[in-house]
């Protein structure tokens, strides 16, 4: 299935920003090679990306005289896209600003598409992907699946934490372990924490051996207290600490933009804007199939190759529903992303 299609009017408005884009770059990329032919840029070093505003980023030099320092950098056009994660080669100017020249190779890329289905890069460089839930706002196995489904595609290793278990009670417990059940016989790790919880940071022992030693991005609603995590683990930094909307019930944004932190026990931390949407329409129906792992080992094996597993006969992913060797919840998630995709397309064809 194709990439979600755009009207003329939104197909304008890209083209509009995107030229608007060009020609900021085409003057950043004059000044930049005024200053690469007067000399004033330092030597080439390492740098890593810690957070992405726009035309600007903060790197933190790896090396050199200012090793530790983080500094706000400009990137050459020929660059690419840079996000919070990435590995860079750059060169510090004389009044501690610099300029990334290159980017180097990323081991994953977490990316997630934006209104218009285009994909948008989120974090880089990242060992697992921990999936933050919690009793409230209340979690749905319809957004959890499709992190998981994100987290798969991209072959970055899963871990869900239950946050917030001190306001699990005898009337939402049984739900939350029935769906958590499911996703640990599956093959997913499920962490238990609360950030009330303290161990030697200030965060569970269960988490702090969660993170240490890796490079992990916290996802999830909204309201699930993935800041609060942080703020736990790192009780020196001053994050901005969202509750719940009254109102709504749902959280309340808190992050503005991807933001690498260290971890004195050793490991870093990225903390993304909260996302209550997870849109999986950039995809095929066949890495659909391929994001679930328990339907993934019956790609064709249906017994007609354009099965929509929608109850045509012979499908072999309806009959391991069928059998309880896919659960009920997951089936149903399955088909519900199926058919939002197709939505969604089909609305992108009609406005076109």
């Amino acid at each position: 299935m194709a990439k979600r299609r755009l009207n003329k009017q939104q197909q304008f408005r890209i083209e509009k920003i995107q030229t608007e884009r060009e020609k900021r770059a085409a003057r950043k990329e004059r000044a930049i090679d005024e200053q690469l032919e007067a000399s004033e840029l330092g030597v080439e070093q390492t740098g890593l990306v810690i957070a992405h505003y726009g035309q600007q980023l903060d790197v933190e030099a790896l090396e050199g005289d200012r090793r530790g320092r983080v500094l706000r950098c400009y990137a050459r056009a020929n660059v690419g896209n840079l996000v919070t994660g990435d590995r860079v080669i750059w060169r510090p100017a004389a009044d501690d600003t610099g300029i990334i020249v290159a980017r180097q190779e990323r081991q994953t890329l977490l990316q997630r598409p934006d209104n218009f289905g285009q994909l948008k890069p989120v974090a880089a460089n990242i060992d697992h992907i921990i999936l933050v839930i919690a009793p409230e706002p209340e979690p749905h196995d319809s957004l959890i699946d499709r992190y998981l489904v994100a987290a798969e595609i991209t072959e970055i290793p899963a871990v869900i934490l239950l946050n917030k278990t001190d306001l699990i009670t005898p009337e939402n417990a049984p739900a939350l372990e029935k769906l958590l059940a499911r996703y640990e016989a599956i093959g997913y790790p499920v962490v238990r924490t609360s950030a009330l919880d303290a161990g030697s940071t200030g965060a569970s022992d269960e988490l702090e051996a969660l993170v240490k030693g890796r490079t992990s991005v916290f996802v999830g609603q909204s309201g699930v207290g993935k800041s609060s995590i942080i703020q736990a683990l790192l009780p020196d930094e001053t994050l901005r600490v969202g509750g719940l909307s009254l109102s709504t019930g749902k959280g309340t944004h808190t992050t503005t933009t991807a933001r690498l932190f260290h971890l004195v026990t050793g490991g870093d931390l990225i903390d993304s804007p909260g996302i209550r949407e997870f849109g999986l329409w950039h995809m095929t129906p066949r890495e659909i199939e391929e994001g679930f792992r328990e339907i993934r080992p019956l790609i064709g094996h249906c017994r007609f190759r354009n099965c929509r597993h929608q109850g045509e006969p012979g499908c072999a992913i309806e009959q391991a529903g069928a059998d309880g060797r896919i659960s009920e919840e997951r089936m149903r998630s399955f088909r519900r992303i199926l058919v939002d995709m197709a939505e969604q397309n089909s609305r992108g064809l009609s406005s076109s």
